[in-house]
């Protein structure tokens, strides 16, 4: 008689944990076995080493339909390339209209009137000075007007009296002399404080009042902005002794120097268009035009300066911005273009494309590009304008060029 077996729970466990190790291995093998010599997943691209599009030297792709969808495809076509050279540059007030305030005498400062910053006009008063040669002027004034005054009674009783108390001709053609000679030194007087800046209203009333008026007022030259202020009331001032009381700068325009290399002197001109960027303002384009170009050569840097008139009606460029600067130095050119998006830089540093004839069997070729400019590259060779090519993607295909093979 056969004894049962008693198994324990530990053991039973052990037993089950085997069991289900080996359903899932032999699982796996029937799964890899049935998919055994399958084609590749609709995800993949396929390789081909001909097709209608290429020669056995030209990679090319066959993309499936959800492949598609990340690339774009459109016509090559043309576009007007601008010619232009860049370097960079700086920002300055214009020198043309930008004017240091002296005065025209010396003096001390005795009132201010304008603060830096302050937009002004032709015309309008900036400071006061005290000078020596205003009151040397204005006694001048005071003594001949006092001399006119008596020449010319002694004319008048000279010739009122003439003939009847014995005047004699002699004494009246005197008197009549010293009345012109004082009347032309008043003329000379008046005239000589009028140089000072002063009014005939003015000239008036410091004769009307026997007065002398030491405050010689200093005018702007020309309309603009206070650019620097450099002196407070009581600073002794000098003509042409630096620094200027006051700068006035006309703000309209700025200056934007700028050196280029000596090898494209040939392609400046004056009157060249030019459009500025600076950091301050990154989506803003000023617009000027080449103003001069120095005549000197860097011998250092073998550079060439060149200045260009900037607008800026509303006051946006500050002296000593960094500027970009990009001059027009050549007509428009038009060439075979496509979007910039379109072109990949392989590895060993040729420039791809890659083109069409039935927008799913995709070819790669090379191309020589030129010139760029807003989003499109030009192409010197490699593609003619009608193909079909890759818009935007073209990186997607590249990549997908250099993946390994499936088996």
């Amino acid at each position: 008689m056969n004894r049962p077996v008693h198994i324990s729970k530990k053991t039973a466990a052990v037993f089950t944990t085997i069991a289900a190790i080996l359903i899932a291995i032999a699982t796996g093998l029937l799964v890899s076995a049935r998919s055994h010599g399958q084609s590749a997943p609709a995800t993949q691209p396929q390789r081909v080493s001909r097709n209608s599009n290429a020669s056995s030297s030209e990679p090319a792709l066959d993309l499936s339909s959800s492949q598609l969808g990340a690339i774009k495809v459109e016509p090559v076509g043309t576009y007007l390339f601008p010619v232009e050279e860049e370097t960079v540059g700086n920002i300055d007030f214009d020198g043309d209209v930008s004017v240091q305030v002296f005065p025209l005498y010396q003096g001390t400062i005795l009132n201010m009137f304008v603060q830096l910053g302050a937009q002004i006009r032709k015309e309008q008063p900036l400071y006061t000075i005290k000078s020596p040669d205003l009151i040397q002027a204005e006694s001048s004034l005071i003594g001949a007007a006092a001399t006119f005054e008596l020449t010319n009674r002694e004319l008048q009783r000279a010739t009122s009296l003439n003939g009847a108390n014995g005047v004699s001709q002699r004494e009246l053609e005197q008197a009549t002399s010293d009345q012109q000679t004082a009347e032309g030194a008043l003329k000379a007087a008046r005239d000589a404080v009028r140089v000072f800046g002063k009014t005939d209203a003015e000239i008036d009333q410091i004769i009307a009042s026997r007065k002398i008026d030491p405050a010689l007022v200093v005018r702007s030259p020309i309309s603009g902005k206070v650019t620097a202020k450099n002196a407070q009331p009581g600073f002794l001032v000098q003509p042409g002794n630096d620094p200027a009381p006051y700068t006035v700068s006309d703000i309209s325009l700025k200056w934007m120097l700028a050196d280029v290399v000596e090898s494209n002197i040939p392609l400046l001109r004056l009157g060249q268009p030019v459009e500025v960027k600076v950091m301050a303002y990154p989506d803003r384009v000023f617009k000027g035009k080449v103003s001069k170009i120095y005549s000197a050569v860097d011998p250092n840097t073998h550079r060439v300066t060149t200045r260009s008139e900037v607008a800026d009606p509303r006051d946006e460029l500050r002296p000593g911005m960094l500027a970009n600067f990009v001059i027009r130095v050549h007509d428009p050119v038009e060439g075979t273009a496509i979007p910039a998006n379109g072109v990949v830089r392989e590895a060993d540093g040729t420039m791809t494309a890659w083109v069409t004839s039935d927008r799913r069997h995709f070819v790669q070729k090379v191309v020589k590009t030129g010139l760029r400019k807003d989003g499109r590259v030009q192409i010197l060779a490699g593609l003619q304008p009608g193909e079909l090519a890759v818009s935007d993607g073209a990186v997607f295909l590249s990549n997908m060029l250099q993946a390994p093979p499936t088996d």
